[in-house]
């Protein structure tokens, strides 16, 4: 049973991972994500039942539109994938090996939610470079709804941590005058805050600049970006730490208290 209940999150997953690419792909655009079937970005031809199938169909289709031959972006099984993989996980972070009941698949749902919307907002960011408000809305919605439910006592904690988070993001705007981060990011910031409290929001903040500055060490290197004249997206960093802090948070937090204790 664990194995098929684990097959089941995992398909659940690869559908999931269907819609957040109809979200990447049309929420920059304004296009409405709930009207109209997916269509090939080259010749916008609608796309038939088969097509549709997460993963399998990008491999059945040997990677190229049916009607125009255009070449399929690997984006599409890759997110699929990846939130398949996290679907699985959250399952056996918050369920597997513990009695199934309503409290414990809500809070299922609510992971895979937050989750989802930040593999969304790490794509949108890389290719549109933009973190959409309705995005962030929609986490704030969810977070809120489940604090009040499950976890009213932490809200007033959550909400500092949030207006902390935030007014650190706004006065990095303030000091780079919106060349190093965005009002978008001090947005995102004050989701983050709210999501993860303290204190996971310190640990998930600390990853994303750790990460941020490696890769954008790795890619001065390479040459891809030069230090004066180029900026990345941040926000694909900060969905990273806020994701992996909602996982490891606390015991990343431990660890790093024994480590100054020395």
């Amino acid at each position: 049973m664990p194995l098929l209940y684990s097959t089941v999150i995992f398909l659940i997953g690869l559908c999931i991972g269907s819609f957040l690419n109809v979200v990447i792909d049309r929420l920059p655009k304004k296009e409405s994500i709930a009207i109209g079937r997916s269509y090939c970005d080259s010749c916008k031809k609608k796309l038939t039942w088969y097509e549709l199938i997460p993963v399998i169909s990008y491999f059945l289709l040997i990677r190229r539109c049916k009607s125009c031959k255009a070449p399929l972006s690997l984006q599409y099984p890759l997110i699929e994938t990846v939130t398949g993989i996290f679907a699985l996980l959250s399952y056996m972070f918050l369920i597997q090996n513990k009695s199934l009941n309503i409290a414990s698949f809500i809070s299922f749902l609510y992971y895979i939610s937050i989750i989802s919307s930040f593999i969304a907002i790490f794509v949108i960011d890389i290719k549109y470079g933009i973190i959409p408000d309705k995005i962030i809305i929609f986490m704030l919605f969810i977070v809120l709804s489940y604090s009040f439910i499950f976890e009213s006592n932490l809200i007033i904690e959550s909400l500092i941590s949030a207006a902390s988070a935030f007014l650190f993001f706004l006065m990095l705007v303030l000091i780079t005058k919106g060349k190093g981060m965005g009002s978008g990011d001090a947005k995102l910031a004050f989701a983050m805050g709210l999501i993860l409290s303290f204190p996971k929001i310190v640990v998930s903040l600390y990853l994303a600049f750790l990460t941020g500055a490696f890769v954008s060490i790795i890619l001065v290197i390479w040459g891809k970006k030069h230090f004066k004249k180029s900026t990345i997206p941040f926000a694909p960093f900060l969905s990273f730490g806020t994701i992996l802090s909602l996982f490891l948070g606390n015991q990343i937090w431990q660890i790093a208290r024994l480590i100054l204790q020395f």
